[in-house]
């Protein structure tokens, strides 16, 4: 499935499992959809399931978000003492969106739990209303106080992101077998819409694609072993020193002391600074790459441990401090060879705009070593992995997908563990993709104006602002027509961009959307004939020869089997060109050969 289809379905109000390999662009299309919410004054939640990936998304852990604590069961008492925090209550009666990322390491009972809690904290509502799963819009069901505990997680809009090969749920002492989300009740109940995303848009085309999908379906041949091999204590193509992976913490600390020690420079100590409740602090402090005291040398290896694209560094950049001292902020020197100031940034627990606990710290950590637990939901340039005592399933293909491509990975330890998925995973994730693909088939085969509308719904049933906002423009539009003015639709934003015959990617980054979105902008104005297909036959050098021959093949025989007025569906195309096409160049190869809807 492409992003642009995941944000479509995501705005229909249905509850959605967002899945797909590291690098396919999942933290984006969730930051679209936030942006998207908050734009509108939807009131969202956003969470994590573990502190690490809560600080990433700048929310806080699904256990500290829903009370639930550490529990492994919840009983009616419980909830009593739950329904007895203020807070607490608000947090869920006002909350219409919920996200909960890195889903892979929560717990089965835990979402059931979650789910329970849901429908009992929002059921002193007043009315309810649920998310009829058949089609796009949403049906109201009777005005009372009970009403919600009768619908999955209280009538919230649930969306749970993560990817199942990577590191799986641990079950404490005590506490009761773990196993993955889909295994929940809850995960029933609420029948989850899955948008798996394919296209990797963080390694192209690199053979480190090629070895990932492998993993991810059980089945490494003996060329990607032999790629992975060459990579035995190899030499990066980075000018700066790799960091170093390892799966038990002991290591990194040794070799980051270690290493700092050998550095021939003063030592200067940085700080962390907090405010707010001591408990919630103290997650924060937990859950945060940036180290409480911060140690820095000029010469240290550094990474920085958060997203800055307005300064040029995002997080897992790394990079080699060139100056610091006291009062001064560190300067670091990127494998690009950048040079970056890095100021002091915070972290915070956001409970819809109210600051509940704050730290602030150099978002910088030493970085000749780290786990792979760590590193999970981060991409580097430039990686030495050691996977010779790998003991989880998913824990080699988290650190050998943290690297960009595979000219910057070394492995300096390697046992077959490090190529292993959990077996459930490889058969569950097959159904997965089915189930994306009919969703997928829904979106396409659904006009373009009922979609409007059930993005229009679901907006007038979680944002109270909004149909009051919808007719004050409306009336605004009112009079700019009959003033002679006339809207620019977003189509004719992009027009002149492709007139100018700009690549995919700069009229993306002009329009500041993604290169799906300026495809089916391409769709629509030559639907309209606003465009001719000669004027955008330019764009034909976006794909490869090879590539572009392969979908044309395949496009022939789907289209001579449904009929030669019928869009060629994406989903039947993927699965007979492969996992080296992606569907970006799909959807651009039907445009380019004329299969394009004729708009009206």
């Amino acid at each position: 499935m492409t992003q642009s289809h995941a944000l479509t379905l995501l705005k229909t109000g249905r509850s959605i499992f967002l899945t797909g390999p590291a690098g396919s662009g999942k933290t984006f299309v969730l930051n679209q959809y936030i942006k998207y919410l908050k734009d509108h004054g939807v009131n969202v939640g956003i969470t994590a399931s573990t502190g690490i990936a809560a600080t990433h998304m700048g929310g806080m852990t699904i256990h500290s978000w829903a009370g639930l604590g550490i529990k492994d069961s919840m009983s009616d008492e419980d909830l009593s003492v739950l329904a007895e925090k203020p807070q607490l209550v608000k947090r869920f009666k006002e909350t219409e969106v919920l996200i909960i990322d890195e889903v892979s390491m929560l717990h089965h009972f835990r979402l059931d739990i979650l789910d329970k809690v849901a429908r009992h904290m929002r059921s002193v509502r007043r009315s309810a209303e649920r998310a009829d799963g058949g089609h796009f819009h949403d049906k109201p069901t009777a005005e009372d106080t009970s009403s919600y505990k009768n619908i999955p997680f209280g009538g919230m809009q649930v969306i749970l992101c993560g990817d199942f090969f990577q590191l799986p749920p641990v079950a404490r002492m005590g506490e009761p077998e773990a196993h993955f989300i889909y295994r929940s009740q809850a995960w029933k109940d609420a029948n989850f819409t899955v948008c798996y995303l394919e296209e990797n848009y963080r390694q192209g085309s690199d053979p480190l694609v090629n070895i990932l999908n492998e993993i991810r379906s059980g089945e490494v041949s003996e060329e990607a072993r032999e790629q992975l091999k060459e990579r035995y204590q190899a030499q990066t193509n980075s000018d700066i020193e790799p960091t170093q992976l390892f799966t038990h913490n002991v290591d990194v600390n040794t070799l980051n002391e270690v290493e700092l020690t050998k550095v021939q420079e003063s030592e200067f100590r940085y700080e962390m600074t907090s405010r707010g409740k001591k408990p919630l602090v103290d997650v924060l402090k937990k859950s945060c790459l940036a180290p409480e005291m911060l140690r820095l040398k000029k010469g240290a290896r550094v990474m920085c441990v958060k997203n800055n694209f307005d300064e040029g560094y995002v997080n897992g950049t790394l990079g080699v401090v060139v100056s610091c001292g006291p009062n001064v902020d560190p300067v670091i020197r990127t494998a690009q060879d950048k040079l970056v100031t890095i100021e002091r940034s915070s972290w915070e627990i956001d409970d819809n705009g109210r600051i509940l606990a704050e730290i602030s710290q150099y978002p910088l950590r030493l970085a000749w070593a780290i786990t792979v637990h760590k590193s999970q939901g981060m991409s580097l340039d430039a990686v030495v992995a050691d996977l010779s005592r790998c003991f989880e399933p998913g824990m080699g293909y988290v650190a050998l997908s943290r690297v960009r491509k595979l000219s910057g990975l070394v492995i300096n330890g390697f046992n077959e563990n490090a190529l292993r998925v959990h077996p459930e995973v490889l058969e569950h994730d097959r159904h997965l993709k089915e189930l994306s693909g009919k969703a997928e088939s829904v979106v396409e085969h659904t006009d373009e104006k009922e979609v409007t509308r059930a993005h229009q719904q679901f907006l007038a049933r979680v944002a109270p602002l909004y149909t009051l906002g919808k007719r004050a423009k409306e009336d605004r539009r009112g009079n700019n027509a009959s003033a002679g003015q006339q809207k620019i639709t977003t189509f004719h934003k992009t027009l002149p961009l492709i007139q100018k015959e700009m690549t995919l990617l700069e009229m993306a980054m002009e329009r500041k959307l993604a290169s799906e979105t300026i495809i089916s902008h391409v769709e629509h104005l030559i639907g309209t004939g606003e465009l001719k297909l000669a004027e955008v036959m330019y764009l034909r050098k976006e794909i490869s020869h090879q590539h572009f021959v392969k979908i044309e093949k395949v496009m022939e025989e789907i289209a001579t089997k449904q009929g030669s007025d019928d869009l060629p569906f994406l989903s039947p195309i993927k699965s007979k060109v492969g996992p080296n096409i992606s569907f970006k160049e799909i959807r651009l190869a039907r445009v380019l050969l004329g299969y394009v809807k004729a708009e009206g």
